[in-house]
Parts: structure tokens; sequence; C-alpha cells
């Protein structure tokens, strides 16, 4: 009985506290680092600002990096040109001179290739792929996507702006 009502009271302590210290860490939080606490913004109910307010705080994984390689900077500055001019990314580096080593149909292959770096909406990325698959001359084309967790405000938005959901 006794280890039934400890138990029973560890739960309402549970319950009851909880919620109440991770909203105290939440805010110690965002006291500490000025930004708000996570969960909170322009998608969250209880933020008033509309989600396209310049003074909202960036959502952490809502634009990604996106990397494809290309064999030669022709191709590859034909598709970061059409990316761009498509909206599927508001800006593309083109980075000569990479040396891929990776092995294929059984062997280890090295090849000099150009990488592009490409920033963009995560939203946007499954039709980046389908864009990719369908101008890159490669049998099978990289491309990989990584969430943006945090960066330069300005920049963030106006990759943001350039690319439509």
């Amino acid at each position: 009985m006794k280890l039934a009502f400890g138990v029973l009271a560890l739960a309402l302590v549970t319950v009851t506290v909880t919620p109440r210290l991770t909203a105290l860490g939440r805010r110690l939080l965002s006291m500490a680092t000025g930004h708000p606490p996570p969960g909170d913004g322009p998608n969250d109910p209880r933020d008033p600002r509309d989600p396209g307010d310049p003074g909202a705080p960036y959502q952490p994984g809502s634009l990604s990096a996106a990397f494809v390689t290309c064999p030669n900077e022709t191709v590859a500055k034909e598709l970061a040109r059409a990316m761009v001019t498509k909206r599927l990314a508001a800006c593309v580096n083109v980075l000569p001179h990479v040396t891929s080593i990776y092995e294929w149909k059984g062997k280890v292959e090295e090849d000099s290739e150009v990488l592009l770096m490409i920033k963009t909406r995560s939203s946007r990325i499954p039709a980046l792929a389908e864009f990719v698959r369908s101008a890159h001359p490669y049998e099978v084309a990289e491309v990989v996507a990584v969430p943006v967790t945090q960066g330069n405000p300005p920049y963030l938005r106006w990759v943001g702006d350039s690319v439509p959901p």
C-alpha cells in the first residue's frame, strides 16, 4: 500500500511540475539566447505575428542546403541557372575541381566533378530532386539535402522570399 501511494504521489508531482519546469527552461533559454523558446514563433498559435513578418524568427529546418555533383562546369552551370530560373533555388554555388571516389557497378572509381551547393526551402526538395533526375546526364544523380538550423537572419529571409513554398 505504501509503495502504491508513493508511485501515485510521484506520478501526481510529475504531471503537475514537469510542464512548469519545461516552461521555465524554455523561458530561461529564451532569455539567455535572445531568441524565442523552441516551438514559439510564427507557426505557434500563441504567436500573433504573421509567418511572412520580417521580424518573425527563423523556423529551423524550413530551409535546406542541397548538394548535386555534375560531370563538368557546363552541365553544372546549366543546371544551376535552370534551378534559379524555375525558382527551385534562391542561390546555387558552383564549386569546381571536386574529386569524388565512389564504388559503381563493383568498381572503385575516381572522377573530377563539379559540386553544386543549393539553397532552397525544405518543402521544395522533392521538386528539386525531380528536376535534377530529369535534366542530369548521370544514370543516378546525387541529390542530398540537409536542413538549415541557423544562419544570418537577413540571408535566411532572402532565401525564403526567393523560393515560393
